[in-house]
């Protein structure tokens, strides 16, 4: 830009004295026009307007400034301005970028992870420093700690931790680290999204043998405890028939026999003659006899 108002200049000056050794005066209003153009073009080269969600990094020579707000900024026409956006940006690590972690036990995963960070206006001429750029801020700074990172933390929790029970504790984990990584250089990471962890084929064979065995183990399970149960039941049936055994076998003493006799003979007494004979041999028990009846 200052190049383009010095080459205006000098073609109004050469304009000038031409239109005045000639006396042409068109010449003279080319001269005036290109003078114009020149000081248009020098004052646009000392104004810098930076746009709302922007800050921009001033440098004189090499030398850094420090850094330009949103709004009309009057530099040297030396200054070139660097601008960021200070809007959250996404790193999306998924695809061809997806991070191959491992577990605590060595199972192999994909990870698909969401990085949302935004330039930190009062530290971007740090980050000029360390990147040069927006795109190299991510490139060389977000994309690799994050990465580092997230292998980092899944390596200290097991396979199935990873993939499932523990996934809200791993996520939290990661956005912490990487908040606390990347604060001090002047980018500002507002949320962590780990949107899917995918096991490998061997991991999931593993896992699905695991889920087999599992199972497998459920069922002996469940079946040693029926038959536990049934045999528990069987013996407190053989328990109960043997007291009750017992008890009987206690109750039929010859007493018990011979009233037992009586009542008998009774109950057929009052329905028919009949004649008692011994019940028993040498027992003295009667035997009931309903006479009534013949051979």
């Amino acid at each position: 830009m200052f190049v383009l108002f010095v080459l205006l200049v000098i073609i109004a000056a050469v304009l000038y004295f031409v239109g005045r050794s000639t006396e042409n005066g068109k010449v003279r209003l080319g001269a005036l026009a290109a003078l114009t153009a020149g000081l248009f073009v020098g004052i646009s080269s000392c104004v810098h307007v930076i746009s709302a969600y922007e800050v921009g990094v001033p440098v004189t020579f090499g030398k850094v400034g420090s850094p330009m707000t949103p709004g009309l900024n009057l530099t040297s026409p030396f200054t070139n301005v660097t601008t960021f956006s200070t809007r959250p940006v996404d790193l999306n690590l998924s695809d061809k970028d997806v991070v191959e972690v491992r577990s605590q036990q060595g199972g192999v995963m994909q990870v698909e992870v969401t990085v949302k960070w935004a330039v930190t206006p009062a530290k971007a001429v740090e980050l000029y420093r360390l990147a040069g750029s927006e795109d190299a801020i991510q490139q060389r700074l977000v994309f690799p700690d994050s990465r580092e990172i997230i292998r980092n933390v899944f390596a200290r929790h097991t396979s199935e931790e990873g993939y499932s029970s523990a996934r809200e504790k791993i996520n939290n984990e990661i956005g912490q680290l990487i908040k606390e990584r990347l604060a001090p250089r002047g980018i500002d990471v507002t949320t962590v999204n780990l949107r899917n962890v995918k096991p490998s084929e061997q991991l999931q064979d593993q896992i699905d043998r695991k889920i087999q065995q599992q199972q497998a183990t459920e069922r002996a399970t469940e079946a040693a405890r029926t038959a536990t149960a049934e045999a528990e039941r069987r013996r407190i049936e053989a328990e109960g028939i043997a007291k009750a055994n017992k008890i009987l076998s206690n109750s039929l003493s010859d007493k018990v026999l011979m009233n037992q006799c009586i009542e008998a003979y009774r109950e057929a007494a009052a329905k028919n003659p009949v004649y008692a004979v011994p019940c028993g041999a040498g027992s003295g028990n009667p035997l009931i006899v309903d006479g009534s009846k013949r051979n």
